[in-house]
């Protein structure tokens, strides 16, 4: 019984049918392929499951806050010229008065002593704004983070919104005081410039000769940094030349420049820390409020 049905069935083929078979048997190569399911890939990870080098690190650089890298290197930058600029010109200035200004210790006592706290005010502003720039270096990181991932998992907290919010009145702050430290610090330059610009007076008179330039002198004592009984508290003509000539003028004249302009790069870097911890807030509250609205 079982034979006559194979046979049956072998008597069901056709003949055309058969002449496939055998072909197929007899050229491999004619076969139909066969295809493995793949399965399909999701993001950037490749067929083995990990990531390549490319998307690691596009992903990397997508959440690095460069605004707020761009601001802690120009924050630093400033800082140190600063600090660094302006503790040397300090030291310069006194020795200039000194030696050319106020011959009497008692004259200038107070304000060598307005200069020495003003070292130590350098010291502790340069350590603070050391760590306050690493603290809204790491703050960026932070909410960069939750921008980039607003609709993935990642939950804000309201411990999170509350040192946002803080570090931006902080940094408002500091950025109005450091307007009043880059005032502050032009006076100095206006200072060298007047007496750098009436040496040069005086270079000028030299060589007309039917022009005397003795009579030509600074007073330091009307800036009001030493008393009006200081002695000798001007300086004229040919002295006061010598004065400009000397690499303590000279050298804290340009340092008072820099450290100038080192004031005015830390309040650039405080504007871009304001408008980016501002923006860093109101996406995080903006979040907070999508989230809650979720919930119910």
């Amino acid at each position: 019984m079982q034979q006559k049905g194979v046979c049956e069935m072998l008597l069901m083929i056709t003949r055309p049918e058969m002449e496939i078979g055998r072909y197929h048997w007899m050229y491999r190569s004619s076969r139909p392929h066969r295809y493995h399911h793949v399965p399909a890939l999701r993001g950037n990870i490749s067929p083995l499951g990990i990531q390549g080098c490319f998307e690691c690190c596009i992903k990397c650089l997508g959440g690095v806050p460069y605004a707020s890298l761009v601001a802690t290197i120009l924050c630093f930058s400033g800082v140190a010229l600063f600090c660094g600029c302006g503790h040397v010109a300090l030291t310069g200035t006194v020795s200039i008065l000194e030696q050319h200004f106020s011959t009497t210790a008692s004259d200038h006592a107070l304000l060598s002593e307005v200069i020495q706290l003003m070292q130590y005010v350098i010291y502790g502003i340069a350590s603070f704004f050391f760590l306050y720039g690493i603290i809204l270096l790491a703050e960026g990181f932070y909410t960069t983070s939750a921008v980039k991932e607003l609709h993935g998992e990642f939950k804000t907290t309201a411990c999170g919104r509350c040192i946002s919010g803080m570090f931006v009145f902080l940094t408002y702050v500091l950025g109005v005081a450091w307007l009043g430290v880059f005032g502050f610090s032009a006076v100095p330059v206006f200072m060298f410039y007047n007496i750098w610009s009436t040496c040069e007076v005086i270079k000028s008179f030299q060589a007309n000769v039917t022009v005397p330039g003795d009579q030509i002198c600074v007073d330091i004592r009307q800036y009001g940094i030493i008393p009006w009984n200081a002695v000798p508290g001007k300086a004229c003509g040919p002295i006061l030349e010598n004065i400009c000539n000397t690499n303590e003028f000279y050298m804290s004249y340009h340092l008072f420049i820099v450290a100038c302009a080192g004031a005015g790069a830390t309040v650039i870097a405080l504007l871009i820390y304001m408008m980016a911890t501002t923006y860093n807030y109101a996406v995080l509250k903006f979040k907070s409020r999508e989230d809650c609205c979720t919930k119910f």
